[in-house]
């Protein structure tokens, strides 16, 4: 029987992610695999509530509790370093804990990876949950970085690697920036499933405007020479119809697209290979939540 885990970074967020882990135990009832859960709480203020837990179907949950506080992105990185490194498994399954990945779509993404098992799976949005105007700022991201990067890119943190391809990915410094761009630069041989991405279970959408920008840049940081490359090319051709388009609007798409490129380069600089094999000496300690050995 193979062992999947599902791996879940939360702040602060524990009445969401226990009422995702009630609705994963429902889903994968169905399952022909041993299913265990490891949350990695990035060093949350809030306490954990006296809960009961009674699992039928997921063999564990742990909580592996990080010192210091390094945002979501590299908690998911810890954690698949730690899985690697230290655990006996076969798939990985990346989502989120606040109900923005919806526990229904696993069972697809399980499907699919029954049927490819040496691909890595991911959860394609082919339709959000937020308002209008953030639509439109993601659809602008999803432009920019395909004009840039050359990648179209509809997949987030939602994804099930097998082994192979998680060990492949905790190499690489760029994982430590951005887990989406970091498989489609190491990972070429994939397979999707299609995903809505669902609402929040409590509290608002924790992804704003600075938030999502950040996110935007640090994947399109990880192709930083191609972004460094197609500048060159538009700013050759752009120089080509100087006098067409005016001196004025040459002057400032050249600030623009320098300004860019510099923001592009500090960003890259959160790719830290240091911090990367480092993420371990940040685990405080491990809490075992659920077993169902041990009942």
């Amino acid at each position: 029987m193979k062992k999947y885990v599902i791996l879940i970074s939360i702040f602060n967020d524990w009445k969401s992610v226990f009422k995702v882990l009630q609705e994963i135990d429902l889903v994968i009832s169905a399952w022909d695999a041993e299913v265990s859960i490891l949350i990695v709480n990035d060093a949350s203020t809030e306490k954990i509530n006296s809960i009961k837990l009674n699992f039928k179907n997921i063999k564990s949950v742990r909580i592996m509790n990080m010192k210091k506080n390094r945002g979501h992105g590299r908690c998911n990185a810890a954690g698949l370093k730690f899985l690697t490194e230290k655990e006996n498994f076969d798939h990985v399954i990346l989502m989120d804990g606040d109900g923005e990945d919806r526990p229904e779509d696993l069972t697809l993404i399980f499907n699919k990876s029954k049927e490819n098992p040496s691909k890595v799976v991911t959860a394609d949005r082919i339709k959000r949950s937020e308002g209008p105007f953030f639509k439109l700022l993601y659809e602008c991201h999803k432009i920019l970085t395909y004009i840039f990067t050359g990648k179209l890119i509809k997949f987030g943190n939602y994804t099930c690697l097998p082994k192979e391809s998680a060990s492949r990915l905790v190499k690489e410094s760029c994982i430590w920036s951005s887990f989406s761009g970091s498989v489609v630069k190491i990972i070429s041989d994939r397979a999707s499933v299609p995903s809505i991405r669902g609402r929040r279970y409590f509290g608002p959408t924790q992804m704003n405007f600075f938030k999502l920008l950040i996110h935007s840049f640090s994947i399109i940081a990880v192709f930083k020479y191609s972004v460094f490359l197609r500048t060159a090319i538009f700013s050759v051709f752009i120089y080509a119809f100087r006098h067409q388009i005016g001196f004025l609007s040459f002057a400032l798409i050249m600030i623009l697209l320098i300004i860019f490129n510099i923001l592009i380069l500090l960003i890259s600089f959160r790719e830290n290979t240091s911090e990367l094999k480092n993420s371990l000496n940040n685990i405080n300690n491990i809490d075992v939540l659920s077993d169902l050995n041990n009942r």
